[in-house]
């Protein structure tokens, strides 16, 4: 995806970038036989030059735009309705949330925020990972997960939801896992945020030591891996560092992944 810091700065070129990004999807679905995505950053000043540039990127035949928290809610929901006229799928980068849930003091909790943007209509909402550089309480971030994807979201205080909820025919978001993730991490990431999430493995993909190419096949290897443990009955949170392992014998990538990221922490208390 772009990031969500590449959006309307001049020196950005944003028509060279679609360009050469969807260059890259092309190629990538001609190699493979599979259908590609990159999430172009359509955010900018203002709601015409987002739609300039939303416009620009289902022409060159993107699926799929992207925008910024940061734009606020009815710039969201104006794009959101684009989107649904236009057949794109939309996804949302939270950029500048922390502003507001990551307080301790004073603020909107994430879980708000991701009802709002529910009922506006975006398609994916970055809700945190458990684990990785946006790791948080579990049960919280559950919380998050049930509240954008589950029709009828039943009370659960563990989690935070106080009170049923019932959604009736308003569509779900799909969550996204981003920051810090990697392959390593597959068990945990399987084990709390479930199958329909969208894992974004940025650095963990473009850091790996052999290329980016070589980055996404040892975390697709990983997935696969854990998903397959699952559906034979293995207990694969206990066994996930085994089951990698084995996984890697005959994938280098994957090898070369769980040797890098193995000691990667984020120790850090926000304020």
């Amino acid at each position: 995806k772009d990031d969500e810091n590449i959006n309307s700065q001049p020196f950005m070129r944003w028509r060279d970038r679609f360009l050469f990004s969807m260059e890259g999807v092309n190629r990538a679905q001609a190699a493979t036989g599979e259908i590609k995505g990159h999430y172009l950053n359509v955010t900018a000043a203002t709601m015409e030059e987002m739609y300039e540039r939303a416009e620009f990127a289902k022409e060159l035949g993107s699926v799929i735009i992207m925008i910024d928290l940061t734009i606020g809610y009815t710039a969201m929901q104006s794009m959101s309705k684009w989107a649904r006229k236009n057949g794109t799928i939309l996804h949302l980068h939270r950029a500048g949330y922390a502003t507001w849930a990551r307080q301790k003091n004073h603020g909107v909790n994430f879980r708000v925020i991701a009802k709002w943007c529910r009922m506006l209509g975006v398609d994916h909402i970055h809700a945190g990972t458990v684990v990785g550089k946006l790791e948080g309480d579990p049960n919280a971030i559950q919380g998050y997960y049930d509240t954008l994807r589950l029709s009828n979201v039943q009370a659960n205080p563990m989690r935070g939801l106080y009170f049923d909820q019932e959604w009736a025919a308003l569509p779900a978001v799909m969550p996204v896992a981003s920051g810090g993730i990697h392959a390593g991490q597959a068990h945990q990431l399987l084990h709390y945020l479930g199958e329909d999430v969208v894992l974004q493995f940025g650095g963990g993909t473009i850091g790996h030591p052999d290329g980016i190419a070589a980055g996404a096949t040892a975390n697709r290897v990983a997935i696969e891996a854990m998903i397959q443990a699952r559906n034979e009955g293995r207990d694969y949170l206990a066994e996930g560092p085994e089951i990698l392992n084995k996984a890697a014998k005959w994938c280098s990538p994957l090898r070369v992944a769980l040797d890098l990221w193995k000691d990667i922490t984020f120790n850090y208390t926000p304020t």
